[in-house]
């Protein structure tokens, strides 16, 4: 598959350019070599995106629920069919290895739209009987609704942020990162071969200027975002000045605590995929690893030893199964923290520095002897660095795990099923995990709390930020007024 798109981007089901908006550069990761050039939406583009998804949403809402569920999961099945070339596309849009891309970022949005396109026929309402007379209740699309995508997964989140609002009969304008433009595109373009009518999936690229235009504008109703905290602050001030439906899927500092009794070899694998699967770019990552001071050394010498196994390399090689940073900003930004950590007194116990090669490549990075006040341990860091902190009691940790204005996940490794279950109960988070870390299947919630979020992705609960209930009370007998 060629990264260079035929046009930037995809409005009213076909590729449209307009070579006015500034340059967008993709950049591929492990080399920093510039594999696309596209362009930011123009206020023409805009306004075109806008009115084609006004005018489609109309055809598409007209359809039956089944009608358009049968199109989702069609799509679903070209998405499977073409999973390599769109594997190889998100490694060249993110860095990340190719064999995690195959496994995981296609494959997690394919699931998305055969699941909700599963649901979409069964999204009625219900009958309420009182007395002779009755209501009854309708679950209506929203309208025109706006996805803005993170640079981590661009597949998977323009699916996920799609198959829901499709499946209630909305229109889609996406707009994603500009740091990897490329793989929306094909999903716009899979949908509309599927059969989404022109119009009721666009995507259209940009920076924040662009994402600003389409939050404040009249005709759009419902805004989610995928991002930090404070672009989600600014997007959910800008949305509620229209008073538009809000999904905010945003950062965290989620806290992993492991237990003395827990399975060391488990616990540790559930600590590398909270801290460097994708390198350590994923949003509900368990980086501060609370580890009971009993096997405190003991978890430190076999996690070291496990992550000093992982092989950095090209990411197109399916043997490699560590990349590199989305970019050169993010990669500084990692360093950044890494040095922090350094200076503030942090016990360093592996990596810590750039890889000595090409592209942004920062070696998975183990930091030990960390407190709650250090930088490491408070910021978002989004990248390969694992803090560990040790801890007495259960009373002890739980506190300090809380101790955060983040709440987007937490996790907990033990064999006690019962501590285990009081302390998710625990957990101020919205997702949260037992003996497991960063699982996300499409059939359950998603999202956080405090900081992390609003709403929830994925799942039923999905439906309801996409849809609104209308009720409709039917009297049988005669209307009696005072006059």
């Amino acid at each position: 598959m060629r990264a260079q798109p035929k046009a930037s981007h995809f409005i009213n089901g076909a590729y449209v350019e307009d070579a006015a908006g500034d340059v967008i550069e993709c950049i591929f990761p492990a080399t920093g070599e510039v594999v696309a050039k596209l362009h930011s939406a123009t206020p023409a583009i805009i306004e075109q995106a806008l009115e084609s998804a006004k005018a489609g949403q109309k055809i598409w809402a007209a359809m039956s629920g089944t009608e358009r569920g049968r199109v989702l999961r069609k799509a679903a099945f070209i998405i499977e069919e073409r999973n390599r070339d769109l594997s190889i596309l998100e490694t060249l849009d993110t860095g990340k290895p190719l064999s995690e891309t195959l496994y995981v970022d296609a494959t997690s949005g394919r699931e998305a739209l055969e699941y909700f396109g599963g649901l979409a026929g069964s999204l009625t309402g219900e009958h309420i009987s009182l007395g002779q007379d009755w209501v009854y209740t309708v679950r209506e699309p929203l309208g025109i609704c706006v996805g803005i995508g993170a640079w981590n997964y661009p597949t998977q989140i323009a699916c996920w942020k799609g198959a829901p609002a499709l499946a209630c009969g909305n229109a889609m304008i996406f707009k994603p990162s500009e740091t990897t433009p490329l793989c929306a595109l094909q999903v716009a373009e899979i949908l509309h071969e599927a059969g989404v009518p022109a119009g009721v999936y666009n995507v259209i690229q940009g920076y924040g200027d662009v994402g600003a235009a389409l939050v404040s504008d009249a005709r759009v109703d419902k805004v989610s975002l995928t991002g930090s905290v404070p672009t989600g602050r600014k997007v959910y001030a800008a949305a509620a000045e229209g008073m538009k439906h809000v999904t905010m899927e945003l950062g965290g500092k989620s806290p992993l605590i492991i237990f003395d009794d827990a399975d060391l070899d488990n616990a540790v694998g559930g600590a590398i995929l909270g801290n460097f699967y994708s390198s350590g770019q994923v949003c509900s990552n368990g980086t501060r690893v609370f580890v009971q001071k009993g096997i405190k050394e003991a978890f430190l010498a076999r996690l070291k030893e496990r992550t000093e196994q992982a092989t950095m390399g090209d990411p197109l090689d399916e043997a490699t199964n560590f990349g590199p940073m989305v970019s050169a900003n993010q990669m500084n930004i990692v360093l950044g923290y890494i040095d922090k950590g350094i200076a503030e007194g942090a016990r360093l116990i592996t990596g810590g520095k750039m890889a000595q090669r090409d592209g942004f490549f920062i070696e998975p990075t183990i930091f030990a002897d960390v407190t709650d006040d250090m930088t490491i341990a408070r910021e978002e860091i989004f990248g390969p660095v694992l803090s560990v902190l040790d801890f007495d009691t259960e009373d002890e940790v739980m506190a300090r795990a809380n101790d955060t204005e983040f709440g987007l996940a937490a996790g907990v490794f033990t064999s006690d099923l019962t501590r285990a279950h009081r302390v998710a109960a625990g957990f101020e988070a919205g997702t949260c995990y037992i003996n497991t870390y960063n699982d996300a299947p499409v059939e359950a919630p998603f999202g956080g709390s405090k900081a992390s979020g609003v709403g929830r992705e994925n799942s039923k609960e999905a439906i309801n930020h996409y849809s609104q209930v209308k009720s409709v009370y039917v009297r049988m007998g005669d209307v009696e007024a005072p006059f």
